[in-house]
């Protein structure tokens, strides 16, 4: 006769599971807003409506929470970025895709900036202790790479780009931007929150990106991927 499975695990996981979620939200709520060192864990077990307790017996303590909070972004982050299916898209598209994707995703997540932020304050004391995150970003990096290597093919990138070069100069060139978006809206005069801003330096990120991968023809004409720049 079978022995009839434990009715209480199922519910209990699914306790767990909740309460790790609610506790991984709260964190990145309070780290994003006060850095890791402002951070408290006493706010965050509020935050999540957890006792105090709960959080060290999951996460062990505030550095290993901090870590757990970074992986889980960066793992949203590259998530997405799947999502994109940037491999069955034509090299140009792709590439547009990507910058378009990246600049969007960091404007409707500025903890992620924030978080990045607090942890390059602490010269990524923490990442540096992690397991995967080289292995979380080697499927981006391998995925850049197979579309730089198709538009080469097709003649219409240049060879000799760096995949990582590359996507760091995408997420600079918005990062930067967000980043010191007060100090440079009062530097030069202007509201570059406006809509009409943001939308000008996604054209503008856009028109430099695609510009730096694009072939040159050796008679110094103008190529069809050019044109493509501004037509896709």
């Amino acid at each position: 006769m079978a022995q009839k499975p434990n009715s209480r695990s199922a519910p209990v996981s699914r306790d767990t599971d909740r309460s790790q979620a609610a506790i991984l939200k709260a964190a990145r709520d309070e780290f994003s807003e006060h850095g890791f060192a402002g951070g408290r864990v006493d706010r965050i077990a509020e935050r999540a409506g957890v006792n105090k307790r709960l959080i060290y017996y999951y996460f062990g303590n505030k550095d290993d929470l901090f870590l757990s909070v970074l992986e889980n972004a960066y793992a949203d982050i590259r998530q997405a970025e799947q999502g994109l299916h940037l491999d069955a898209l034509e090299p140009i598209e792709a590439l547009r895709t990507l910058v378009t994707f990246t600049w969007h995703y960091f404007l409707a997540h500025p903890e992620f900036l924030s978080l990045l932020a607090s942890e390059n304050l602490s010269r990524a004391s923490h990442l540096k202790q992690s397991g995967k995150i080289r292995e979380m970003h080697s499927p981006l990096v391998r995925l850049l790479d197979g579309l730089l290597e198709r538009g080469r093919a097709d003649g219409l990138f240049r060879a000799g780009i760096d995949p990582v070069q590359l996507y760091i100069s995408i997420a600079s060139l918005g990062f930067f931007y967000l980043a010191n978006n007060d100090t440079l809206s009062v530097i030069f005069g202007r509201d570059l929150r406006a809509t009409e801003a943001l939308d000008e330096r996604l054209s503008h990120m856009t028109d430099l990106v695609v510009g730096y991968a694009i072939s040159e023809p050796p008679d110094g004409g103008q190529p069809a991927s050019r044109r493509a720049v501004r037509t896709s």
